[in-house]
């Protein structure tokens, strides 16, 4: 597996829109998940090792932005056919296995991935109320493992800076993790 590093953000950027199925079946739009102070968008997926050690404290994260009022949606975008652990049943069991308190979107043509230039997983794209970029960042220290104690709260900290001032702190460290599995 490729490791690679996400570019630093591009503030400003706007969201791009979307419609992609759910692991409820639902089909769900940026309208959809937009929080009502900013709004995370993360691609994630169910084999990557990086993903795997802090999925926990991504829905951990995750729960307490929304009560901040930030909308949170995760984004699959792997190629299925060639990793089958990143299949949309085995989508359905990662989410509830972690007890996912956001949408998990599938993104089968990797259109949206391309559009929103997400390079791994995982990958976080942190809006303000506008919907302009404003955090692309690390969750935290945590690689394959988890941070050492009382280290920031990287992407957390970012998400609850925007949801306040509607802007992102302007140094970021990049994420890094698994490139994505383009067809």
């Amino acid at each position: 597996m490729a490791r690679l590093e996400t570019p630093v953000c591009d503030f400003g950027t706007p969201a791009v829109e979307f419609a992609l199925r759910g692991v409820d079946e639902r089909m769900w739009t940026l309208s959809d998940v937009r929080g009502e102070r900013a709004t995370l968008i993360m691609f994630i997926c169910n084999h990557c090792p990086y993903v795997k050690a802090a999925i926990d404290r991504i829905v951990r994260d995750a729960r307490e932005l929304a009560a901040l009022g930030v909308g949170v949606a995760a984004i699959m975008p792997n190629d299925v056919a060639s990793y089958p652990d990143d299949s949309f049943e085995n989508m359905q069991r990662f989410a509830r296995e972690h007890a996912f308190g956001f949408p998990y979107l599938i993104d089968e043509t990797q259109a949206i991935a391309r559009a929103y230039g997400a390079v791994c997983t995982p990958d976080f794209f942190g809006y303000n109320a506008d919907l302009e970029l404003q955090f692309r960042g690390r969750l935290d220290a945590g690689r394959k493992e988890a941070p050492a104690p009382g280290s920031p709260r990287e992407l957390f900290d970012a998400m609850r800076q925007i949801a306040e001032t509607g802007q992102g702190p302007r140094e970021q460290t990049p994420s890094m993790g698994c490139s994505i599995k383009w067809r």
